[in-house]
């Protein structure tokens, strides 16, 4: 179970890595009075890095729920462990395509990890 959680720690900092990348890359002063309004009018590596940041949140609730369904439904640790290893994997790998602008790869690499969390959830639903 410590490996899931530490990949649950790891998928919650992962967006923090992107929203520094931006801020850095960007070009201008960034504004920390309003952040938003500085990455909205970013673009190239900066805007990327943006929104490689909004897409690990919105990634972050569903991979976390997947997570403790799995460790409630007493879902093997092999299970847990190797799903859990690959989602993170498979997201910084989607992190660099997003940076590199590699969007048809982005896509294919972003199923994988939706993948991953629905077989958690197929485990801990066969599990319960």
């Amino acid at each position: 179970m410590s490996v899931a959680l530490w990949c649950l720690l790891a998928t919650s900092i992962m967006p923090y890595v992107f929203t520094v990348i931006a801020k850095v890359s960007g070009r201008g002063r960034y504004d920390n009075r309003a952040p938003r309004q500085y990455l909205e009018a970013q673009e190239g590596l900066s805007q990327r890095a943006d929104w490689a940041q909004r897409n690990s949140f919105e990634a972050l609730p569903v991979f976390a729920a997947a997570v403790l369904a799995a460790m409630v439904a007493g879902v093997a640790e092999s299970w847990l462990a190797g799903l859990s290893l690959a989602f993170i994997g498979i997201r910084v790998i989607y992190g660099a395509c997003y940076l590199c602008d590699w969007h048809g790869a982005r896509s294919l690499v972003w199923f994988a990890g939706l993948a991953c969390c629905i077989g958690l959830l197929v485990l801990a639903a066969l599990a319960a």
